[in-house]
């Protein structure tokens, strides 16, 4: 098993690559257990995408055209990141960690492992494995993810973490990195509030998500026989 990290400034890179990642298995439970889907997917996919940009890939942000690369977007949209980053910031003055992190992580790294080890049951079996971090700390061997969220509270977000199988997808990037630790700092786009989770190897998170994945990716690698 290879695990190596990677480093872009092209995020085109990343989603060309032929390697599974957690959206694949998103994707496939899509298929396999459709459900009512609740507002603008694409919608809210777009804004998080400003989001992320401004706080973690500021090269790629024209302030004076309103655009990410090439996507536009409106003053409006622009002006509300900007509040959620001044929110973000302002929660990095009390946070120690935050604030370190802010300071010092590695954003939109991406790592691969090749030949990756999988158990659904008793049965073994192998994937080509990929993850982008929006924080990486290099020094420490561990990353976190980044997260805009219409949760008001963190009793919403804690269920936000189960319905949208983030603690899925923190198991699935701290196995691939070979990491003991993780985290989830997000931004209610309703209030601008800061919600935090920070996820040990063994604890309840990580346990349940690593049997999300576990099963879908078995799932996963089945599909592949037949294909």
């Amino acid at each position: 098993m290879e695990t190596k990290l990677k480093q872009s400034n092209n995020p085109g890179e990343y989603y060309r690559r032929s390697e599974v990642s957690n959206s694949d298995l998103t994707e496939l439970k899509n298929l396999l257990y459709p459900r009512v889907q609740y507002g603008d997917k694409e919608a809210a996919f777009r804004f998080g995408s400003l989001v992320d940009a401004i706080i973690t890939e500021q090269k790629r942000v024209n302030y004076y055209r309103y655009t990410v690369d090439n996507e536009q977007y409106t003053e409006e949209e622009f002006n509300h990141a900007k509040e959620m980053h001044r929110a973000l910031r302002m929660e990095a003055s009390r946070d120690t960690f935050l604030a370190k992190v802010l300071e010092f992580a590695d954003t939109q790294n991406f790592m691969v492992n090749h030949g990756q080890q999988f158990e659904y049951g008793e049965f073994s079996f192998t994937l080509d494995t990929r993850c982008k971090w929006d924080w990486w700390l290099p020094q420490f061997k561990f990353g976190g993810d980044l997260k805009t969220t219409f949760a008001e509270s963190q009793a919403q977000f804690d269920e936000a973490v189960y319905f949208f199988d983030w603690d899925r997808s923190r198991a699935w990037y701290m196995d691939i990195a070979g990491s003991n630790r993780d985290f989830i700092y997000a931004i209610s786009k309703k209030n601008c509030k800061i919600f935090k989770k920070y996820i040990n190897r063994g604890d309840a998170i990580y346990n349940r998500g690593r049997e999300k994945y576990e099963e879908l990716a078995f799932q996963y690698w089945c599909l592949k026989l037949v294909i």
